[in-house]
């Protein structure tokens, strides 16, 4: 199984920055794409950005130019830099791996429990 470990969230004012981490571990052979979804009360669960093994990202349009994805894959580790955060960005946070435990078969999805970013007005 795979187990991921969210740290970084927090509360913080409109225009100020958090830093995600999410750690990947368990018996893994590989992960393809990790990334952070986040969840708004009364909404549903959105994409916010993902970033592949070999470094290509994919981020949301609310959060382009203000969120940065990185990984670190030695570490299976994936990143979510947030700067000039608005009140629409608070959210429940979670990370997510594509992950193959054994080569021979096909990779799953694979959650964190979440971490509550609150940016207040």
């Amino acid at each position: 199984q795979v187990q991921l470990a969210e740290s970084g969230g927090g509360l913080v004012q409109a225009g100020g920055s958090l830093r995600l981490s999410c750690a990947a571990s368990g018996t893994i052979f590989s992960i393809k794409t990790m990334g952070w979804y986040r969840q708004a009360p009364g909404k549903q669960r959105e994409l916010v950005a993902g970033i592949t093994s070999g470094g290509s990202t994919n981020y949301a349009d609310s959060v382009k130019g203000r969120f940065t994805i990185s990984r670190d894959n030695a570490k299976n580790t994936v990143y979510l830099q947030m700067n000039s955060l608005k009140p629409d960005d608070t959210a429940v946070y979670y990370c997510y791996a594509d992950a193959k435990l054994v080569p021979w078969r096909p990779g799953g999805d694979y959650w964190g429990q979440g971490t509550q970013v609150t940016v207040s007005s």
